[in-house]
């Protein structure tokens, strides 16, 4: 007799074998209306702007303030790009160069205003905070629904502080990240001490194995259990030379780590490492507040020097995209630019800007996708969006997930319970033609 779950799993199945061609993605009667060409996909790096990214300063630019206090508007001028029509900042005159591998999406919005937690929350896990059930990253569901392609080294790998939206949630401790500090050493607790010699890290695995099967063995019913031994595997077979030597940067030419830039961009360049070897999701938190004081939380003096923020962007991410172009990876690799919210184009009485989620900015760039577009539109002031263009945060998920040959409209599973992939969103479907 079937319960809930195996009726839910045979139907899912049924309406995937009805599909036309094997790339090409149906969900209900409705959705059919939408079909999408589903992508191919192989990676995505996530470069996560910290704190909120004012969108009239980067992607979205608009009129000059007059003072910077009380006249609103961008803080620098804007530049064209080789996609005619679509201008950034002043200070992204690299990323201008290689629009045409790119996607501005300027109608990004959620209802998360003043709460930085909840708004990372919500663009790492795709839905609101929700106290009944603890749903999974975006890196979580990409290992959980992709094949590895190595186990020697990880599948999910976080650089940057593990706040809240990063976790596997229901899908358990085995699509969890593996968290990097250090971009030229790697993880310690992957790092064998140099008191422990080979023969004897051998004992210690030895024993931990007999107890480790007698363990399973007792609890060979217990789904977190089961999941969290897994994990443990996976830790050893990381501690490998394999995943080691990802982080020796130096064997890179001095004219390519050159290119990437500073701390910011040596993740980067470690994130292309990992891809390169098999690493499904990589998250790179641009977070290093020293560069001007706050972050892209630009209050007060964070706002005069936010410049040099976004020159760091500009270097490291164009260094990305054509590194990864270079080495035949830029369409197996989707790169996006994502940030909690937006800015408003009024100053604060310091002179910096608060927080504004209505209408902000993020980019795709590379994974197969038709790209050179900017796809959305605002106001005079990038406060509104205009033209009915909007693409909520479930849409911005579910067209990742059509990228990687995930099907948008699937329905995971915390326990029993059916959980739809995103809250009902719908791929960008131009991106795809």
């Amino acid at each position: 007799m079937w319960n809930r779950r195996d009726f839910m799993k045979a139907t899912a199945a049924t309406a995937a074998g009805t599909a036309l061609t094997p790339n090409v993605m149906f969900g209900s009667a409705e959705e059919a209306k939408h079909a999408v060409q589903m992508g191919k996909a192989e990676h995505c790096i996530m470069l996560w702007l910290g704190g909120g990214a004012a969108q009239m300063d980067t992607f979205d630019p608009k009129r000059v303030t007059k003072d910077g206090l009380k006249d609103p508007g961008s803080a620098y001028p804007a530049i064209d790009t080789v996609v005619p029509g679509v201008q950034l900042c002043e200070h992204l005159p690299n990323m201008a160069k290689i629009m045409d591998r790119c996607t501005v999406v300027r109608s990004i919005n959620h209802d998360e205003i003043d709460e930085h937690a909840a708004a990372s929350y919500r663009m790492h896990i795709g839905r609101p905070t929700s106290g009944t059930i603890v749903y999974p990253a975006l890196g979580s569901i990409i290992t959980n629904q992709k094949e590895p392609i190595s186990q020697k080294v990880p599948q999910y790998v976080l650089m940057g502080q593990p706040t809240p939206g990063r976790q596997p949630g229901f899908l358990g401790a085995e699509y969890g990240f593996v968290y990097l500090t250090d971009t030229k050493s790697g993880p310690k607790g992957l790092s064998r001490p140099p008191r422990i010699t080979t023969e004897r890290q051998s004992r210690r695995e030895s024993i931990l194995a007999d107890l480790t099967r007698h363990y399973e063995k007792s609890h060979v019913d217990e789904v977190k259990v089961q999941s969290y031994l897994k994990a443990v595997k996976q830790g050893f077979d990381l501690a490998g030379p394999e995943f080691m030597s990802v982080f020796d940067l130096d064997r890179e030419p001095a004219d390519l780590r050159n290119a990437y830039g500073e701390e910011f961009g040596q993740r980067c360049l470690l994130a292309r490492r990992l891809v390169e070897r098999g690493t499904r999701f990589v998250e790179v938190s641009f977070n290093l507040t020293f560069v001007n004081g706050t972050g892209w939380d630009t209050h007060r003096e964070g706002q005069e020097k936010q410049h040099l923020l976004i020159q760091s962007l500009d270097k490291a991410f164009t260094a990305l995209v054509t590194d990864l172009e270079e080495k035949n990876l830029l369409d197996k690799t989707l790169i996006c630019i994502s940030t909690e919210f937006g800015r408003p184009a009024s100053f604060d009485g310091a002179g910096g800007r608060g927080h504004h989620s209505k209408a902000f900015s993020t980019v795709l760039a590379g994974g197969g996708l038709q790209h050179g577009r900017a796809v959305g539109e605002t106001d005079e002031l990038a406060q509104k969006i205009v033209g009915g263009r909007s693409v909520s945060v479930p849409d911005w998920f579910a067209t990742i997930f059509a990228t990687m040959g995930i099907e948008p409209h699937l329905e995971l599973y915390a326990g029993d319970r059916p959980v739809p992939i995103t809250d009902g969103g719908v791929p960008i479907e131009e991106l795809f033609a």
